[in-house]
């Protein structure tokens, strides 16, 4: 698997930006890669914000999501 980590600008600002929708090639499984410190509360709205790093799952079943 490939570990990824999001992209900073100089003073430690996060690197963001909009894309559009038609612009989303497929989509991609991230697992966290978690640390040694307990994390007290996880929920769909934060979770991205919970790690600094995650794991990329290449072997994802990314056909399950075509519109047939």
């Amino acid at each position: 698997m490939y570990v990824v980590t999001p992209t900073t600008t100089g003073d430690d600002v996060p690197d963001i930006s909009i894309i559009h929708v038609d612009c989303i090639f497929c989509v991609a499984h991230l697992i966290p890669v978690y640390g040694l410190d307990f994390i007290p509360k996880i929920s769909p709205h934060n979770s991205y914000d919970m790690f600094s790093s995650y794991y990329v799952n290449r072997y994802a079943d990314h056909h399950a999501f075509e519109i047939a």
